[in-house]
């Protein structure tokens, strides 16, 4: 069957994604196809469009989707016919009509919750849970520092850290973001382009400092979020918004009060299928008793995709970005 889809010939900027027909084959043993009702955007697919993660070209792009199974490959037991599912683990290829995709990725969605929401939140949702709940376990008075408080996945990291009981830090980039920031439970902004945050986390911490520095920034505050730390505190590198950061000596952990320092990554903590679906049966549960609110700020048409990426790099967008095929 034809369907069109994104691809990009070469690595750069938003320029190179192009909508394409493409064949469709049958799923495979072990595949099912699912028909996308809506599309989730990430920064991690600017990276891979723009080399900083290279891929073998040509490629498709976009690692989040949700929709309805059309069709089973041969020795599919995990899902049927006709279900709502959703996926954030799958290769890369979601920025398509249709496509298929291993079963084995897919998490059966609940009533309630909408292909929008799911498309949404199933990346940044899922990248929530396993840093609050497993990286490093938020507990009722931590007090901890969030880069990126506005973005999808920062906006999700303060509701479900606020409800577990925690005082939210979080850096943004200007007082519109702040008011966001703060309205998804961040109790003290910080606008990073005002004051410097690493400061202001020691006074408003009278000195301590944090347990735990969520970054999704890299190269730009890497130091200053190791500033940030009380000793034996925890450095969770998780993102490159502002570039990869560049080798560090490792003795500034010592020197810095016997830092950790962890770059996780949701495959790694979602690559067992048992351990995805309670990620997932988590994540849904704080959505359902409305811990949790996915904000889903901007809507474009998935065949306008180069947009939406040039809207995210110019860190213009709130919340959570969808594409719709």
């Amino acid at each position: 069957m034809m369907i069109h889809a994104i691809r990009f010939q070469r690595h750069g900027g938003p320029d190179v994604l192009q909508w394409e027909p493409i064949e469709l084959p049958p799923p495979a043993a072990g595949e099912v196809r699912v028909r996308h009702h809506a599309v989730g955007l990430n920064y991690i697919d600017t990276y891979h469009r723009s080399g900083l993660y290279p891929l073998p070209l040509p490629s498709a792009l976009g690692q989040e989707a949700a929709g309805v199974v059309e069709a089973l490959g041969e020795g599919v037991s995990e899902v049927a016919v006709g279900d709502r599912v959703a996926y954030a683990t799958a290769p890369l290829g979601a920025y398509a009509e249709a496509r298929n995709v291993p079963a084995e990725v897919l998490v059966p969605l609940p009533a309630a919750v909408s292909f929008e929401q799911a498309a949404a939140m199933m990346m940044q949702g899922l990248t929530a849970q396993y840093l609050l709940r497993r990286t490093y376990r938020v507990q009722a008075g931590d007090t901890i520092l969030i880069h990126a408080a506005a973005g999808g996945v920062g906006t999700i990291l303060c509701q479900w850290a606020k409800a577990l009981g925690a005082t939210v830090i979080g850096t943004v980039g200007s007082e519109r973001k702040a008011e966001v920031a703060r309205a998804h439970g961040c109790d003290h902004p910080i606008i990073y382009t005002r004051e410097k945050f690493a400061e202001r986390v020691r006074e408003l911490t009278g000195g301590e400092g944090v347990p735990v520095v969520y970054d999704s920034i890299g190269k730009d505050t890497f130091m200053d979020s190791l500033a940030c730390l009380r000793p034996l505190g925890l450095m969770v590198s998780f993102g490159n918004a502002s570039g990869a950061v560049p080798p560090v000596d490792i003795g500034v952990l010592a020197r810095m009060g016997s830092l950790f320092l962890t770059r996780p990554t949701l495959f790694s903590y979602a690559a067992s299928r048992s351990d995805l679906l309670t990620m997932a049966a988590e994540l849904f549960e704080v959505l359902a008793a409305g811990k949790v609110r996915i904000a889903i700020n901007q809507r474009y048409a998935l065949k306008d995709a180069a947009q939406a990426h040039r809207d995210l790099e110019s860190r213009i967008t709130t919340g959570s970005t969808i594409l719709l095929p």
